[in-house]
């Protein structure tokens, strides 16, 4: 029959170590709840890829202790497995925070501290709490970038230009090659890619492929006319607008 009293020497160890930690710390105990997995919540949050992983994948957590400082900080006490003496200390994942913003982001690993909450507190303050800050603050610094506003997709202007379409030089060779390699040449006199207009139906057909093309470098076309001012009493014809392959992503 499961013992209904709790062993409180985590919860007692823990405490101490609170009172060591530098700043203000909490401690709350976590009883055993009679083999049940009540703790998946908090052993979910580990942060960590070394010994203290290991042995909560090996071992479930029957009983654990968690820290907190006032500025969210939180450290996650349980005993060693099996019948070793002493504890081991992880940090726990920020809540709140994407996925995302873990990717490249080293574990701040935890450590095994023998029974001793003062020799325990200073390897924590040493070694375990300074891996924790830079893993914090680089995925904060990726959480913010995340948050940032997408900027607008890239896009290619194709202007009209007496019949030709012109576009300005590129500064990315796979765009400028996109462009050449669909029948635009390149008009060193005034740095811009032209499409001739000399066959419409063969510029229709190139200016379709250029857009195709750059739609899966995930590059826009736009289509412009010049602003032309006719002269007096007479009327501008525009010249006849090529179907450019409409954008397209594929997942």
């Amino acid at each position: 029959m499961h013992d209904p009293t709790p062993d409180t020497s985590l919860g007692s160890f823990a405490a101490v170590l609170a009172g060591e930690l530098p700043g203000t710390w909490t401690s709350a105990y976590h009883p055993d709840r009679g083999g049940l997995n009540v703790h998946h919540v908090l052993t979910d949050a580990v942060w960590d890829m070394s010994e203290v992983a290991e042995a909560l994948a090996k071992h479930p957590v029957d009983h654990c202790a968690v820290l907190q400082r006032h500025d969210g900080t939180r450290l996650f006490v349980t005993a060693q497995p099996g019948h070793a003496e002493g504890y081991l200390i992880a940090a726990l994942a920020p809540d709140h925070v994407p996925a995302e913003a873990f990717r490249g982001v080293r574990e701040p690993d935890g450590l095994a501290v023998d029974a001793d909450p003062f020799s325990a507190a200073e390897d924590v303050t040493v070694d375990l709490l300074p891996r924790y800050y830079v893993a914090l603050t680089q995925v904060r610094d990726n959480a913010d970038r995340l948050a940032l506003p997408q900027a607008d997709p890239q896009r290619v202007v194709m202007t009209w230009s007496d019949g030709s379409l012109d576009v300005d030089k590129p500064d990315r060779a796979d765009i400028a090659r996109a462009l050449t390699d669909s029948g635009f040449t390149f008009d060193s006199a005034r740095d811009v890619l032209v499409l001739s207009g000399d066959d419409t139906a063969h510029q229709a057909a190139s200016a379709r492929a250029a857009g195709a093309r750059l739609d899966e470098l995930g590059i826009g076309v736009v289509l412009r006319h010049p602003q032309a001012r006719p002269a007096p009493g007479t009327a501008s014809v525009a010249p006849p607008t090529p179907t450019v392959a409409a954008p397209h992503r594929s997942r």
